[in-house]
């Protein structure tokens, strides 16, 4: 029998021990806790993402400091680089997603099958996945997780710690994927608005932006001028007796000389620039941070590029084919003014250069402020 000493310590420490543990578990389900609802946090900001650029960056910015990673990557699957130039074309910055790849096919994701990959990070294996964890990153282990939509693999979240036991393929996967089918759904989401956005802002005979987007672009462009400081210039563009090619040769010979008017125009910008086609046979461009000067120049390269060279036609038939440009800039006094006004104002300009071109022979450019033509009628 156990002396009533020795029972009272054995009890006292079995309490120690069951308070203990009791301690730790109450610890754990608080940390969990905590895990949980950050992470549900991370859930509804990225289901409220408004585009692409919101989405990416809320992923990659956020989830390494809620899921206490060392790295975060995103790699979508874009085979004809649909995504990549749509989204580019949008406005968005890859420059600040360096994080964020762009694949070709399945086969570059690392992938057997739509499950989870959980091992130890081997660079040969898995440095495309993580391009910027050089050896001074200590990666140990990572977790390849596709992600997937409707049974198809739309791209890969992949996440990489230091800790070696952090992702071990006897880790069970059910949160992950969880987390990685949400941030599918939203992904497929947003790039799909992103590209009825962009439908929506594109003339989809020529390809180039619609009147809506550069109405929209130039009232951004012209409040940016103003803060930092800078001229923007605008063209109006007007191909030359277009009414007769449609007339002579019918409306597919025409579109087919506005899509490669349209072309001809975008070789001669910077990717700063913007061009739309305003309806018809009118283009105009959106030049920024150029004055008069050298959006006169731009100008005649344009004139130029049209005119020298003739158009050749699916039917077999070659055509001349000439534009007449008027050139307007946003001068220092009109900075004063409301924006809409001013942007209205400074299309106007252009447009009414543009009609004194026409006027007096085509083929040519006339700037609005020196009222005189610049470059050879024809």
């Amino acid at each position: 029998m156990h002396a009533p000493d020795e029972l009272s310590d054995q009890l006292a420490a079995e309490n120690d021990a069951l308070r203990a543990r009791m301690a730790y578990l109450i610890e754990q389900a608080e940390r969990n806790h905590a895990i949980m609802c950050r992470h549900q946090a991370f859930d509804l900001e990225i289901v409220g993402a408004a585009s692409f650029p919101e989405l990416v960056g809320t992923i990659l910015g956020k989830l390494p400091r809620i899921a206490d990673l060392d790295a975060v990557t995103l790699s979508l699957l874009d085979p004809e680089a649909d995504i990549f130039t749509v989204m580019g074309r949008l406005g968005v910055e890859f420059d600040t997603m360096p994080n964020l790849h762009f694949r070709a096919q399945v086969a570059e994701l690392c992938f057997e099958g739509v499950k989870p990959r959980l091992e130890r990070f081997a660079p040969h294996a898995h440095q495309a996945m993580f391009p910027h964890a050089g050896a001074g990153a200590g990666l140990a282990s990572v977790a390849l997780v596709p992600l997937v939509r409707n049974r198809r693999i739309i791209g890969s979240l992949n996440l990489g710690s230091c800790d070696v036991e952090r992702f071990t393929p006897a880790l069970g996967t059910d949160f992950i994927e969880h987390m990685a089918s949400i941030i599918a759904i939203c992904l497929e989401n947003v790039i799909s608005n992103e590209m009825l956005k962009y439908i929506g802002l594109t003339d989809s005979l020529t390809g180039v932006y619609n009147r809506r987007y550069i109405d929209r672009r130039l009232i951004e462009e012209i409040g940016r001028a103003r803060r930092q400081g800078y001229r923007i210039s605008c063209m109006y563009i007007d191909i030359d007796h277009f009414k007769n090619v449609n007339d002579s040769i019918g409306h597919q010979a025409g579109d087919e000389v506005l899509r490669d008017v349209a072309g001809r125009i975008k070789a001669e910008l910077r990717l700063s620039d913007a061009l739309a086609r305003f309806g018809g046979e009118e283009f105009v461009v959106l030049l920024i941070d150029a004055d008069l000067a050298n959006a006169s120049m731009v100008a005649q390269r344009i004139r130029a590029s049209v005119a020298d060279t003739p158009f050749s036609l699916s039917c077999g038939k070659a055509i001349d084919v000439s534009v007449s440009i008027g050139v307007a800039t946003l001068e220092d006094f009109e900075r004063d003014h409301a924006i809409e006004g001013v942007a209205q104002q400074l299309v106007a300009q252009a447009d009414a250069a543009l009609y004194r071109a026409k006027e007096g022979g085509r083929n040519q450019v006339v700037t609005s402020v020196e009222r005189t033509l610049v470059g050879a009628a024809g």
